[in-house]
């Protein structure tokens, strides 16, 4: 049914106006008793609890940062099965992103480019709702995702991230650093080690005990990887989130119209092009740092078994976005039923 709705009448939206419209359905979901029915037809299966960060996460399936920018769907996303969701990117300083359109479907490839440009209301406004979540009955576990607001310049950067650390980490079941969106100037540079020892000590000075990880872009040489992933370990932080979008177009071998990916522009592409990168890195991530530390996998999950591959090539949690525009509500049920089947009880 949902193929059909999205072949028929969504993929003939925008692509923005497509979102809102699912994104305010989800965020309804606790309000009816819908919501309570499909908790109980999506709820994941005990074995698949994970334990990592502090917590347990009832599945290790998550939505990736992006979906939810400012924390207004939680609860209705773990009403559909999702396990965690990483909410953000959140700046300090409210901001409008970049103009549209903004983001464009290659249906062809499974996949989107955007160029949102870190679109939310800021740091304090979502700090408030996230904490309206606390005692809400299926509230799955809350990453929280930050950035360098548009108009701090780089050399600002770690007070700006100082600031939303300040405001989201007493409300954040785990803070992510992200220096590795292709979509606000000047960002990736702050992957350069020299840039980010310090934002990332300076982050954790504000977080305190509350899980710190960084997110890296696909885009890094293998070497980079492996230092950004030695400088983890070093700064003693919790994890790695493994991958952002990438700026690559004709490596990744696609299929669309290039009229079509040329009028899209530039932006992060993300979906199934992006996923043997993506694995690539999560393996060389692994190789680095220690066992028991929480790497994460995002990039071009679709099903079941690419979410199992991952957690075979040693994610601990593996999140998704972009197959739930194509694959619609259900997404996270079939990938919490295929893994029950598919990994040990």
């Amino acid at each position: 049914m949902y193929s059909q709705l999205f072949r028929h009448v969504l993929s003939r939206l925008d692509p923005e106006q497509a979102h809102h419209l699912a994104f305010d359905v989800i965020r309804a979901l606790p309000r009816t008793a819908l919501g309570e029915y499909l908790r109980r037809y999506t709820a994941p299966a005990p074995q698949l609890r994970v334990h990592t960060l502090g917590l347990e996460f009832e599945s290790p399936f998550g939505v990736a940062a992006g979906f939810d920018k400012d924390g207004r769907a939680i609860v209705g996303l773990g009403q559909l099965g999702f396990g965690h969701v990483e909410v953000g990117t959140l700046t300090a300083k409210a901001q409008p992103g970049n103009e549209r359109p903004r983001l464009f479907r290659l249906v062809a490839d499974r996949a989107v480019i955007n160029r949102m440009g870190f679109n939310n209301g800021g740091a304090a406004g979502a700090a408030l709702r996230i904490a309206q979540t606390t005692s809400a009955r299926w509230r799955p576990i809350v990453g929280v995702n930050i950035g360098k607001s548009r108009v701090v310049d780089v050399d600002d950067a770690i007070d700006d991230y100082r600031s939303s650390a300040r405001a989201l980490a007493p409300v954040a079941d785990y803070l992510v650093v992200n220096v590795s969106s292709p979509n606000t100037p000047g960002l990736r540079g702050l992957q350069e080690l020299d840039k980010l020892a310090p934002l990332l000590t300076a982050v954790r000075e504000e977080s305190g005990t509350v899980p710190l990880l960084v997110k890296i872009a696909p885009d890094l040489s293998d070497d980079e990887v492996r230092r950004i992933s030695q400088l983890a370990v070093d700064l003693g932080l919790d994890g790695i989130i493994a991958t952002n979008t990438t700026i690559l177009r004709e490596e990744l071998g696609l299929v669309s119209d290039p009229a079509l990916i040329a009028a899209a522009g530039a932006g992060g592409l993300a979906g199934p092009p992006l996923a043997a990168r993506s694995l690539e890195v999560l393996k060389l991530v692994r190789a680095v740092v220690p066992a028991d530390m929480c790497v994460i996998s995002v990039g071009g999950v679709e099903t079941a078994e690419d979410v199992a591959e991952r957690l075979a090539a040693g994610a601990t949690l593996v999140q998704g976005y972009t197959a739930f525009l194509y694959r619609g509500p259900l997404w996270a049920r079939e990938i919490n039923r295929g893994l029950a089947r598919l990994l040990p009880a």
